[in-house]
């Protein structure tokens, strides 16, 4: 913001179901039918949210303006750039070039493997952790632990804190937090509270579920994801974990077995079999308009996202004339929280001399 408010008037959007916008959780779906539920959800994808954008720059009376879009973000502005190229005189993408054609098992078989290295990293930097993790998990599957809310805990949601390797910093927290994650009572050893509570902090499906209702679909045109992670996993069988087998943690993937196990999404379950199994999704990406883009887009890649292969960015980014790529492994994918003037600076530059190509 420091940065932007330097030389912009900045718009922050509260996308579809996000924020101060439409409310999507249970209580808000509650009266419609699965199918209704299913309908109404697919249109919260990237191109209503850009057409929405659309809506509010006619409004305001702005000819043309700069969108700045991290991880989603960056996934609508090639929607943006695609739908209404016309209205843009920049595009800055931090941490979130998708491929515009390729199927989510794609997506997952890199992100799997992503999140095996940050697997690895973590127990090498901390190889009492392994044997901390084993315990919890198998504690799991022996005791039955029930989170401050109601809800019985289990392996695969606590493997699912594993979603915190993607930003910096995230190790020490999660050792410090496997540390302290016994107690005895009367003489049986238990979870204690403090561990359970913040493994239930640790679940955003529960007060924002669009983001696992809709996770999959976000790739997908002319194809249905059918639970694409859960069938890469399968595949990726070291995260299914058993006792005697090492313990890894997952990532940002949704499961289909989190619509029984989440209390707030199991009244959403059928929507989400619905949505899954949908192939007949509006394209949100146009190669063709792509391929002749003349809009400044600077891009911040990091080598080593968990979340948005950088291979996978470099191949659509080479589709796209006037799209320059800063590739860089100093940040995570949350590089624009933790450093966001430096990076928006340098994207700010890399635009202009793009323009100043262009203008030539």
């Amino acid at each position: 913001m420091k940065r932007a408010l330097q030389e912009f008037r900045v718009l922050l959007l509260d996308q579809r179901g996000t924020g101060n916008s439409s409310v999507i959780n249970a209580q808000t779906l509650a009266h419609l039918s699965a199918q209704q539920q299913a309908d109404y959800l697919t249109h919260f994808r990237a191109d209503n949210i850009v057409r929405d954008a659309e809506l509010i720059r006619e409004k305001m009376g702005v000819e043309k303006w700069s969108i700045l879009g991290q991880s989603f973000g960056g996934f609508c502005s090639l929607t943006y750039l695609s739908l209404f190229p016309k209205s843009l005189t920049a595009s800055y993408i931090t941490g979130g070039v998708p491929s515009i054609s390729r199927h989510p098992d794609d997506v997952y078989a890199a992100t799997f493997k992503r999140t095996m290295e940050k697997n690895q990293a973590f127990f090498e930097q901390f190889p009492n952790a392994q044997t901390m993790c084993k315990n919890i998990a198998d504690h799991l599957m022996e005791v039955e632990e029930v989170l401050p809310n109601g809800q019985r805990f289990t392996v695969e949601q606590f493997q699912q804190i594993g979603i915190n390797f993607g930003v910096s910093d995230s190790f020490l927290p999660t050792y410090y937090a496997l540390e302290n994650a016994f107690i005895e009572v009367n003489g049986t050893r238990r979870l204690r509270y403090e561990f359970l509570n913040s493994m239930l902090m640790e679940q955003n499906f529960q007060t924002n579920p669009i983001y696992a209702l809709l996770h999959e679909p976000l790739y997908c045109q002319d194809f249905a994801s059918n639970w694409s992670a859960h069938r890469v996993r399968q595949v990726r069988d070291e995260f299914n974990y058993a006792k005697g087998k090492a313990f890894y943690f997952t990532g940002e993937m949704v499961f289909p077995w989190m619509f029984d196990q989440y209390t707030s999404l199991q009244p959403l379950k059928q929507a989400a079999e619905l949505l899954a199994e949908k192939s007949d999704w509006s394209e949100l990406y146009s190669a063709d308009v792509l391929a002749k883009n003349t809009v400044p887009v600077s891009c911040a890649v990091y080598a080593d996202d968990m979340f948005v292969e950088m291979d996978i960015s470099r191949e659509t980014l080479a589709l796209m004339p006037n799209a320059k790529a800063w590739i860089t492994n100093e940040y995570e994918h949350n590089g624009l929280r933790a450093d966001g003037e430096r990076i928006l600076d340098k994207l700010i530059e890399m635009g202009r001399q793009t323009a100043a190509n262009l203008a030539q």
